[in-house]
């Protein structure tokens, strides 16, 4: 298959999303008419407000955090639209100008309602707990409960404003990034292809094809290692400050704030992975090895077919019939809500020239709904990516009666909806398959998906956390990066892998390290916590499904022991993460099992 032209009819018509209700284009009136109403809001509502929190009552304050919300929606609709375009072409120059001209725009309306935040963080706890007496202020208790959180790390008002107005040139490093990424051509066997189609051969059938990607890929990196080692660089040199100034304790600190949960308990998370690298990892690519008739595997190989697996192409309509399928045996509530992104154009699928690689599912404002991306090339792995994206969309549309401020759930509560749909549709293929052979290759499958979804992305935080550490002592070099992500990748594979030298620039694809510093461990824990909670519907837990969906509908309200507690769960208890990985464990059991 070409970039330009996938030819099987698993690609045919690929749905494109439809921004309109959003905005109609980039030059309508309602989005002018918008900017201009939440800069005259946003004025008003700082001479309303300004220096006047602490002496407002509780049902004032309530309405004036209603009035934020409404503006801070505007604003977020806006950008959503801003984001969405550039993520559907990222190479389009006046696409690219619109997006930075949007970030500035609505960074300059926002600056006006810094003050209100800032002022709210300083009430001292008991007149803010006097205050949240009044029932129409307590409905925001979750929120401000968040946003204390940050009390500690707050800085003085001027400095609060300069970071914020800052943040438009920041985020100009990470577009650097996604244009140079969605610019870049790979020949593989003299076809010229994009990043993501590339990478795409990497799990190709045929060896060759797959060496051949491999050694493209990585020409095609290194002859931009510089570019990408200055985007890093500056960055982590600019988080540094950030946390210096802020008095964080660590680089990872404002991620866990952010994500709602205890620095204990992300250590405890990468502690146990980690520790299981030989029993998980290490003890797959092993058998991977052997089944592929290799003494050793190349890091092409790591997401190569096992022999036997055709992976025959799956066209788009039969993709979605398993995805909801599979969502509605669970709950049929969970199918109709997941069924309104097929029949209302919400999914971009086509991996077209200049889009955004990989797949997300973006929330957009709760007055509105999310869009999903997706770069869909008929895989099995294709699927699971849309099943995936699907369980955020769901989660982002029960979610959205919450309101804009409180719908969005910390990055380790976000995973959950996602991997659980995944679960979902894994084992209803799985159960619906005779053919032994057949459920070992998609046993095997589900064992490499969660491997990368665990393991990976731990080894992922652990190259991130030495990249840091290490900034701190000067800026480093494309190979100095490249000798990190080296020494961790051989770590989390085991000695199944040799590495070709190329690989040594790999790094400098995922957008993660770039776009939101320390995201990856989300991953590991969402694929934990949903294998334990998987395990609790499977013993017939009473009330599973009606749980599971008001745990999706409290959006951001709860944290995650209040989320898991109704399902008798604790991810604070370090037994819990064993649980977890004792599933993967336990799949790869099976895999021995029928390998000897």
């Amino acid at each position: 298959m070409s970039d330009a032209s996938l030819t099987s009819a698993a690609t045919d018509a690929l749905p494109t999303w439809n921004l309109t209700d959003l905005y109609p284009s980039p030059s309508s009136p309602e989005l002018a008419a918008d900017l201009d109403r939440a800069d005259r809001m946003g004025k008003a509502f700082q001479s309303a407000h300004s220096g006047k929190l602490a002496a407002a009552s509780g049902k004032a304050l309530a309405a004036a955090i209603a009035e934020y919300e409404a503006i801070e929606e505007i604003l977020g609709r806006v950008m959503s639209y801003a984001q969405l375009l550039f993520a559907g072409d990222s190479t389009d120059a006046v696409i690219g100008k619109f997006y930075q001209s949007m970030g500035e725009r609505v960074t300059a309306i926002s600056a006006q309602l810094i003050f209100f935040t800032l002022e709210l963080n300083r009430l001292e706890d008991a007149a803010l707990e006097a205050k949240l007496a009044d029932p129409a202020l307590a409905r925001y208790r979750p929120w401000l409960a968040n946003l204390r959180v940050f009390r500690p790390h707050q800085l003085e008002d001027t400095l609060e404003r300069l970071l914020h107005e800052k943040d438009v040139t920041d985020r100009a490093w990470s577009r650097l990034f996604d244009e140079t990424i969605a610019g870049l051509r790979v020949n593989v066997n003299g076809e010229e292809l994009t990043v993501s189609a590339a990478l795409n051969r990497l799990s190709d059938t045929d060896r060759s094809v797959r060496e051949a990607a491999g050694h493209a890929i990585g020409k095609v990196f290194q002859a931009n290692s510089k570019l990408f080692a200055l985007i890093t660089n500056t960055l982590a040199k600019d988080k540094e400050i950030i946390d210096s100034w802020r008095k964080y304790p660590k680089p990872v600190s404002y991620r866990n704030r952010s994500n709602m949960v205890e620095d204990e308990v992300v250590d405890a998370l990468v502690t146990a992975v980690s520790q299981d690298f030989p029993r998980l990892s290490h003890r797959y690519y092993a058998l991977k090895a052997k089944w592929l008739g290799l003494e050793k595997l190349q890091h092409w190989d790591r997401n190569a077919p096992l022999p036997g697996d055709d992976d025959s192409l799956i066209p788009w309509a039969e993709a979605e019939r398993r995805v909801l399928a599979a969502y509605g045996a669970f709950s049929p509530e969970l199918a109709e809500v997941g069924s309104k992104f097929f029949k209302n154009a919400w999914i971009d699928a086509g991996p077209n020239p200049g889009k955004s690689g990989g797949a997300f599912a973006h929330p957009t404002v709760p007055s509105a709904h999310p869009y999903l991306l997706l770069n869909y090339h008929g895989k099995t792995r294709d699927v699971m990516t849309l099943a995936h994206e699907l369980g955020h969309g769901v989660h982002q549309v029960l979610a959205a009666k919450q309101g804009y401020l409180m719908s969005g759930t910390p990055l380790t509560l976000a995973e959950t909806a996602s991997v659980f749909g995944e679960m979902l549709t894994f084992r209803a293929l799985l159960d619906g398959e005779t053919d032994p052979a057949r459920k070992r290759i998609m046993l095997a499958s589900k064992v490499e998906d969660m491997i990368n979804t665990v393991v990976r992305q731990i080894a992922f935080f652990q190259f991130e956390k030495r990249l840091h550490d290490e900034r701190r002592n000067g800026e480093l070099m494309a190979e100095q990066i490249g000798e990190i992500w080296m020494d961790v990748q051989r770590n989390s594979l085991g000695p199944a892998f040799e590495f070709t030298p190329e690989y040594n620039v790999f790094w400098a694809y995922v957008p993660h390290f770039i776009h939101s510093p320390f995201y990856v461990y989300a991953y590991a824990f969402g694929d934990c916590l949903v294998n334990a909670l998987y395990g609790v519907f499977q013993s017939g837990h009473p009330g599973f499904q009606a749980k599971y969906l008001e745990m999706l509908k409290a959006g951001g309200t709860k944290r995650h022991k209040e989320m898991l507690a109704p399902f008798g769960l604790d991810a604070s208890d370090p037994a819990f993460w064993r649980k977890g990985l004792d599933v993967i464990s336990g799949f790869i059991d099976e895999l021995e099992a029928t390998a000897s």
